[in-house]
């Protein structure tokens, strides 16, 4: 898969961007907040319909053209996939309703053909790396859940409807839930929502299990690499509810991640639906659900360390490092198709021989766009070889 052009429109400092973008890597040079990674930000919403990077879709939106009652930004992509060309763009507008209230909403063209969002996922692919989603190793189960929901949306469109239906009877269970710890009422309304979260969270749990494992077979390997054989990566994850059972009640604090192959989606259903029904009175008391995908984690062990609490910086940032790498190795699997690889800022904080090491595998991929302010920190044959475009102001000039 290859991104051939990209033309961005009042999308977030850029008021225009019209450019051809070469095969094999990129660097996009220049000082900090220039645009470097608004042009990444621009490419990974074409794969995944939401930013890693902003709190809300109106921030996406040129700032002088959100002024205006309706404001719309523009991502416009040309691609080539399968040996076909294809076209698609993602619009922002922001508009208000019939009550005054300002929103953003999102449309999706796929060869200029209007299309949902869930209906355009997984036409285009990218795998994006930025310093900030250091949070996916160290920071919150939300954090991580977010990063896996994302990669697997990508791939799987038919697993980002059950998260939003999920969601959605997550949201009308609580009401109930609250509604029945304030008041009183007939426990028995449950069972309609509990049949509706058993169904989607049995899908997204069976999804989990299998996407978490696989990214692990190609996570290990790379990581192994990268540290020089030194360190064992394991990825544990960790349902909210768990179809087995912990020995004794309880999980020690090192141990190696479970094996949750062997449940159909059938039994995790049947194992969820009923885990529901026997946590009823807590989680009416507590008026929430508290049992579920939505409560998931996912931990990343270094020979049985657990690096979220225990890792250094240069440990996590060479673990997310390994993550995307897998990730690209993942979707090339399941779709038969390389994704676009982006990264932010990536050797800033490696030692010499990772940064040779990642730089060494950048043949494999088809095409990568990658950005820095400091040239030197590449090796020279490497910016030799690569295309590079200069960026200031807004203003994108490709270098001789």
């Amino acid at each position: 898969m290859r991104l051939t052009h990209l033309s961005l429109h009042n999308f977030r400092n850029f008021s225009r961007l019209d450019v051809d973008v070469p095969p094999g890597s990129t660097l996009i040079v220049g000082p900090n907040a220039q645009g470097k990674t608004s042009i990444l930000e621009a490419v990974y919403l074409l794969a995944a319909f939401t930013s890693f990077h902003a709190s809300s879709e109106r921030e996406l939106i040129n700032f002088i053209e959100a002024r205006q009652p309706t404001a719309v930004a523009r991502i416009q992509a040309e691609f080539e996939r399968g040996g076909r060309s294809h076209t698609l763009e993602v619009r922002i507008i922001k508009e208000r309703d019939r009550q005054g209230r300002e929103r953003a909403r999102k449309q999706a063209l796929v060869d200029k053909v209007q299309k949902k969002v869930g209906e355009a996922l997984g036409q285009f692919n990218a795998v994006l790396f930025l310093p900030q989603m250091l949070g996916v190793v160290e920071g919150s189960p939300s954090d991580r859940r977010r990063y896996v929901d994302l990669a697997v949306s990508q791939v799987l469109p038919a697993y980002a409807g059950h998260l939003a239906g999920y969601n959605k009877v997550v949201a009308q269970r609580n009401a109930l839930l609250k509604q029945l710890q304030e008041n009183g009422g007939d426990r028995a309304q449950l069972d309609f929502w509990d049949e509706r979260l058993a169904r989607h969270g049995a899908h997204i749990i069976h999804t989990r299990i299998a996407a978490i494992q696989e990214l692990e077979q190609s996570a290990a390997r790379i990581h192994h690499d990268l540290t020089r054989t030194l360190e064992v990566l394991r990825l544990d994850y960790r349902p909210a509810w768990d179809p087995l059972p912990a020995p004794n009640g309880q999980r020690p604090l090192l141990d190696a991640p479970a094996d949750r192959r062997g449940f159909t989606p059938g039994k995790l259903e049947d194992g969820f639906r009923a885990a529901l029904a026997a946590n009823r009175q807590e989680d009416i008391w507590r008026g929430s659900t508290t049992l579920g995908p939505h409560r998931d984690d996912l931990r990343f062990l270094a020979n049985g360390i657990d690096l979220g609490v225990y890792g250094s910086r240069g440990q996590v940032r060479t673990t997310l490092l390994t993550l995307k790498m897998a990730e690209v190795d993942w979707i090339r699997a399941r779709t038969g198709h390389t994704p676009v690889l982006l990264l932010d800022e990536v050797l800033a904080e490696l030692d010499p021989e990772r940064r040779a090491d990642l730089l060494a595998r950048l043949p494999d991929w088809e095409q990568a766009l990658m950005t820095t302010t400091d040239l030197n920190l590449f090796d020279p044959a490497f910016v030799a070889q690569a295309r590079r475009w200069d960026i200031l102001n807004g203003r994108l000039v490709e270098a001789a």
